[in-house]
């Protein structure tokens, strides 16, 4: 068995100058140096080789689609890395947590934490117990299924989901959540693209990107919004690499100059090893914190000049003529825009933008491509909504190499809202619930994360149970989410690998061990699959190839199924035990309530799966009025007081979601360290501190309650003016769990108001 660290390494922090490319031999390197590190060669190449292919493992990672010519190494440096993070040969035995308490546990660093290895047996912490300890799987389902049942309302119970589960088990998990009475099913794409999911619906009826693969090898002009895909979704480098070699362009909108936006080495080309790869953006806008919504109704605005200019031509008058609403209003007031205000909120020149306009009237096909640096801004929602005035302005929907591109950077996350994981899914599904499987399910909206946080901290809801993931340390106002949690009666985690969550528990707490992505499953002696859906809304197939971490894991779909059956008893009527032993039985369901996925079952098995329907691309819009709708959105940034600076929190190269794999940022040119705040030099200058200084991290809020960060240490790096970043979830504690974004409530970890302060206590290595 490889062994785990024993000490939790601390901050020892080098600097060196930021990478000017992505990937090429040092990704090939750092992927296979972490997964030997992780388990054998001969199970890493067993994971690599099978990662992202036809009959293989899908990338428990980001959700970045597949090719359909797909190279026999289809998979980036950090997919290979969570991959065998996943098949480690580590493991978490009762004799671990006999010799650590919680406490002792809720001290240790998430990367610690992870690195010690898979669960593999449940443990219960019983009401006052300092320890975990080992429990039977039928106890483990009895006290779950006890608390739920003694329950006031089945509102005081709530599901908490990942993008890491399957479709199968999703789609049994909102079936078990709303058979028992509840729609809280709050999930992680609450925190994330929520903003896409409302802007997209309020304009185009529905909140998925319009784009395949094939658009964006063939767009003239790409736009990478708040997006980091050299490290988020590395694969992506290789699509825009397409783009780029078609005669098209890219435009980076950032506020920190990435690596992967500049400059890619293609590993898999020869000219990504031995020579200088390809340049990936033409233009990179060093935007400042929450100026996009300004700079795209500075486009817009340039766009109906110039058609004004022109006698018409610029603006495609029968695009809107056909397939939308609401233009004459638009129009009115897209004037309001001025450059003082937009050069202001963008920190950019007028040339610059200038430059993109020209860029735009030289495009017949445009997209856009945004994540999370979009999405967690207080103006989020509007900002997507004016980006959709942008494509239709000049008829960049519905049409090759043009569209919307929300880039989800979590498996099937997109898959699990599919399959009913929102708590307030439309009438039509919980119709077509009901029918399929006999019982009225509740139509009172449930809670959404934040919302479930506030439950909990006011004692409106008393159980948690998670599916994946790491709820503790992915949401906002980390000490308010803490004490929400330790608030309630009973807290369940079905995980693969320790984390914070497990720290950080109700008065009984449980740990249910699950298989992973690459786990075989074998029910009823046949092998199963499941399947996932990714950012282009392609469904396919994903087959775990190693043997289990542990006789005693179950699948995600045995424990959700057997939880049920415990809980609900025959009321209703649903063949759970017929469920768990053949997933194909789910996916007969799944295609008589889900809509696009009918006759499942064999459409699954075409290699590559299937791409679900996007009606914007037959010209279909799904609004009240049939129309897509043109939209009017109120200017408005993130002004910043002096003494102040906006700060946005985000991952290091060596992370993914909230587990870093070390304490590098190589790409940043950070190395041995987490807490560190990259902000401008003319910044730190204008502050009064110097490059190195320790700081503590004060977030403002006008709630009256102190956010501190302490010891993080000043890099002087070449970001916005006025910004700062630093890493995620460590800062989460600056976020108030009230600073949501307007109309999604995502929590605005993209832009938070801070001020510096000298360390209070200054700390060494």
């Amino acid at each position: 068995m490889k062994k785990a660290p024993v000490d939790d390494p601390s901050d020892d922090l080098s600097v060196t100058p930021p990478k000017t490319y992505a990937a090429g031999l040092p990704g090939v390197r750092h992927a296979l140096e972490y997964s030997f590190e992780q388990t054998s060669v001969k199970r890493s190449m067993l994971t690599l080789l099978s990662l992202n292919q036809t009959k293989g493992i899908d990338c428990p990672g980001c959700a970045w689609p597949e090719p359909d010519h797909r190279h026999k190494n289809e998979y980036c440096e950090n997919g290979a890395k969570h991959i065998n993070d996943e098949a480690t040969s580590r493991r978490v035995t009762r004799d671990f947590f006999a010799k650590h308490s919680v406490e002792d546990l809720d001290g240790k660093s998430d990367y610690w934490l992870n690195q010690q290895g898979r669960l593999t047996e449940p443990m219960v912490k019983r009401p006052g117990a300092t320890h975990y300890e080992p429990i039977a799987w039928d106890e483990a389902f009895g006290i779950i299924a006890d608390e739920l049942n003694g329950l006031a309302s089945p509102d005081e119970a709530m599901f908490y989901v990942s993008g890491r589960l399957n479709n199968e088990a999703a789609f049994l998990l909102q079936l078990f959540s709303r058979a028992f009475g509840t729609n809280n099913l709050p999930d992680c794409s609450n925190m994330c693209h929520e903003s896409s999911g409302t802007g997209l619906g309020e304009t185009l009826g529905i909140g998925k990107g319009s784009v395949q693969l094939e658009d964006i090898y063939n767009s003239d002009l790409v736009f990478v919004v708040g997006q980091n895909p050299g490290t988020n979704h590395p694969r992506m480098l290789s699509a825009l690499e397409h783009t780029k070699k078609s005669g098209g362009q890219v435009i980076a909108v950032n506020t920190l100059p990435e690596a992967g936006l500049m400059r890619f080495k293609n590993p898999q080309q020869p000219s990504g090893v031995i020579g200088n790869g390809i340049q990936i953006a033409d233009l990179f806008l060093k935007i400042r914190p929450g100026g996009d919504l300004a700079l795209f109704k500075m486009l817009n605005k340039l766009i109906l000049e110039s058609d004004a200019a022109n006698g018409g031509g610029v603006v495609d008058r029968d695009y809107i003529a056909t397939y939308a609403a609401g233009f004459d209003e638009f129009a009115a007031q897209a004037g309001d825009i001025t450059w003082e205000q937009t050069l202001e909120a963008t920190g950019l020149t007028r040339e610059e933008i200038e430059a993109v306009h020209e860029q735009v009237l030289a495009s017949t096909s445009v997209i856009v491509c945004w994540a999370m640096g979009l999405t967690q801004q207080k103006h989020g929602v509007p900002t997507i909504r004016e980006i959709v005035n942008f494509l239709m302005l000049r008829g960049n929907l519905g049409k090759p190499g043009a569209g919307v591109c929300p880039v989800r950077g979590h498996s099937n996350v997109q898959g699990d809202r599919t399959m009913g994981i929102w708590e307030k899914m439309p009438d039509r599904f919980l119709d077509a619930l009901g029918t399929e499987f006999g019982f009225e399910p509740p139509r009172k909206h449930g809670v959404d994360s934040v919302g479930g946080v506030r439950a909990m901290r006011d004692g409106k809801a008393r159980v948690f149970v998670g599916v994946a993931g790491n709820f503790v340390r992915a949401m906002s106002d980390s000490d308010v989410t803490e004490a929400a949690l330790r608030n309630c009666s009973l807290t369940v985690q079905i995980s693969t690998k320790l984390n914070r969550s497990h720290t950080v528990t109700g008065a009984t707490a449980l740990i249910l061990p699950t298989l992973g992505r690459s786990d075989k499953d074998v029910q009823a002696g046949r092998e199963q699959y499941v399947t996932v859906e990714d950012s282009m809304s392609s469904v396919h197939r994903t087959h775990g190839k190693l043997s289990p971490a542990s006789k005693h894991l179950l699948s995600e779909v045995s424990i959700i199924t057997r939880l049920a059956q415990r809980t609900l008893g025959d009321a209703p009527a649903i063949p759970w035990a017929e469920f768990e032993a053949d997933n194909d039985t789910i996916r007969d369901r799944i295609a008589r309530v889900v809509p696009g996925f009918e006759d499942f079952n064999e459409r699954i098995k075409k290699p590559g799966g299937f791409t679900l329907p996007n009606p914007v691309n037959s010209g279909i819009y799904p609004t009240p009025s049939g129309k897509a709708l043109f939209s009017i959105n109120v200017l408005a940034w993130l002004e910043t007081p002096p003494g102040h600076l906006i700060l946005q929190s985000l991952r290091s190269h060596d992370q993914w979601n909230t587990i870093p794999y070390a304490l590098n940022d190589r790409y940043r040119g950070i190395h041995n360290a987490r807490h560190i705040v990259m902000i401008n030099p003319d910044d730190i200058a204008e502050l009064g501190f110097e490059n190195g200084d320790q700081v503590d991290i004060v977030s403002v809020w006008d709630d009256g309650i102190e956010r501190r960060a302490r010891n993080f240490t000043l890099v002087a790096y070449p970001a916005s003016r006025g910004s700062a970043a630093s890493y995620y979830p460590e800062t989460n504690v600056l976020v108030p769990l009230d600073s949501v974004a307007s109309g999604s409530n995502t929590p605005t970890s993209k832009g938070v108001l801070v001020r510096l302060e000298p360390a209070a206590e200054q700390v060494s290595g």
